[in-house]
């Protein structure tokens, strides 16, 4: 792999230039997927699932058998809570073939092309009723190309041993929270007021500007090593047993990191449900009154990693001038602990919503804000553990490893969101945190046995 330590007079604000066209890129690809992500839920709930809706889907019928024979029968909420954990599962599942094709085939420029033009159709896919598990499998299949090898690209902008790269990453991170911000105020405004199919298709035009800026910058970005055909190849250097144990550690940490994913995409389908119909959104201001959307939420999470960024950096900067900065396995234990922690908050909102049926919209705020603290202590630091010590000849593959975790637990969610309808909703949310306290406790116990791999990697 060719790494591309760009030259200082090449630097942007003491960064290389190709991470300004990759935060772009980013960014609004973020934009269009959080956009429909959004809309996903309640569309499928108030609309596309409801009976008179559902003959004109191309496919339907066969999705629905097969959920009701995985699960059993299914009413709207359930099946809207499959289709979401399953889409969204798939989207993390494909990176690792994406990262496979990248690595022995198409090179990872050429890759990244083709999937931000499959993800453009599929949004505008969405545009039609029909169309939608079609629009769905398009998505799905141009995620895969895109997600693993963009973020390799951004590792690949740094030597080895260059300390920018970890600041790198939360830069990178920023852009994906910015366009996670404004597409529930964009696309999901448009879809909530003027009509679904307008949402969606601002989605597709958010994913049409993020290409036209990865293709701007393409000169400013890492060169491919592309395989020679008609010539003899070159080996590849056999991966020693320290690389084996790097790729052992990746693999134990996956397992347990997937019940992190299944507890926090929670927000995205039964916590959406939870604030459509058990959250007092109603606000009286001197300038407006009315009430909130429901996927104008969807914004808090991304805002809060906006704002709260700076702050765990500069924290873990403050313990790192002290030598008590926790490893990278002990933070992400902390991520799950957050989860828990902000499920906990939400069995007081069950508790408050009563007899009355609805809570304070302040009890959201609380779980939103300490959610966000836990992801920022696993989700980037994960994406550069891996660029840190996967074998550079493996790298987009283990990268799609690591994002396949959100396929396991974006599955595991989808069978919790079942029970959203048949359980109290205080008994809910205390699951959902003892699963996720669960997971925490075996990341921290592990961290005794890989934090040896950690040191050894240069962590």
């Amino acid at each position: 792999m060719t790494t591309s330590a760009t030259t200082k007079s090449n630097d942007l604000f003491g960064h290389p230039r190709g991470l300004s066209f990759l935060f772009g890129t980013e960014l609004w690809e973020r934009f269009s997927y959080y956009g429909m992500r959004a809309l996903l839920t309640l569309y499928l709930v108030k609309h596309l699932l409801q009976p008179e809706t559902t003959p004109n889907v191309i496919g339907y019928a066969s999705v629905a058998s097969f959920f009701n024979w995985l699960y059993g029968p299914l009413d709207i909420q359930p099946m809207s809570s499959s289709i979401y954990a399953w889409y969204t599962g798939l989207v993390y599942l494909t990176p690792l073939f994406g990262g496979l094709i990248a690595d022995r085939w198409l090179g990872r420029r050429r890759t990244i092309i083709f999937g931000a033009v499959l993800m453009a159709i599929g949004h505008f896919l969405m545009a039609f009723e029909p169309m939608f598990f079609i629009a769905l499998l398009v998505l799905i299949l141009g995620n895969g190309a895109f997600k693993p090898n963009i973020s390799s690209q951004v590792g690949m902008l740094y030597a080895p041993d260059d300390a920018r790269r970890d600041r790198a990453y939360s830069i990178f991170y920023v852009g994906i929270n910015l366009g996670g911000f404004f597409a529930p105020l964009v696309c999901g405004t448009l879809g909530e007021t003027l009509g679904w199919h307008f949402g969606f298709g601002a989605a597709g035009v958010g994913m049409m500007i993020g290409l036209a800026i990865y293709l701007w910058g393409t000169r400013h970005l890492p060169v491919d090593n592309m395989p020679v055909r008609n010539v003899a190849r070159v080996p590849r250097e056999p991966l020693t047993r320290d690389d084996w144990r790097a790729i052992s550690s990746l693999l134990i940490l996956c397992v347990f990191v997937t019940f992190f994913w299944a507890t926090y995409e929670q927000q995205g389908h039964t916590m959406v449900i939870w604030i459509d119909t058990q959250t007092d959104r109603h606000i009286n201001l001197l300038f407006w009154a009315g009430e909130i959307p429901t996927s104008l939420f969807q914004s808090l999470n991304p805002f809060m990693i906006l704002t709260f960024t700076p702050f765990v950096i500069a924290l873990w900067t403050w313990q790192a001038k002290r030598g008590r900065e926790p490893s990278t396995i002990v933070k992400m234990a902390f991520g799950c602990f957050g989860v828990a922690l902000a499920n906990i908050v939400m069995v007081g909102a069950a508790w408050d919503a009563g007899a009355a049926g609805t809570a304070s919209a302040l009890w959201l705020i609380a779980y939103f804000a300490i959610i966000t603290m836990g992801e920022l202590y696993i989700s980037p630091i994960g994406l550069s553990l891996v660029s840190k010590i996967a074998p550079t000849q493996l790298l987009s593959m283990l990268m799609g490893i690591w994002l396949a975790t959100s396929f396991t637990g974006s599955f595991i969610g989808g069978y919790l969101g079942i029970f959203w309808s048949s359980m109290e909703k205080g008994d809910f949310f205390m699951m959902i945190a003892g699963i996720a306290a669960a997971a925490g406790f075996a990341i921290w116990g592990l961290s005794f046995v890989l934090l040896r791999d950690e040191t050894a990697t240069g962590k």
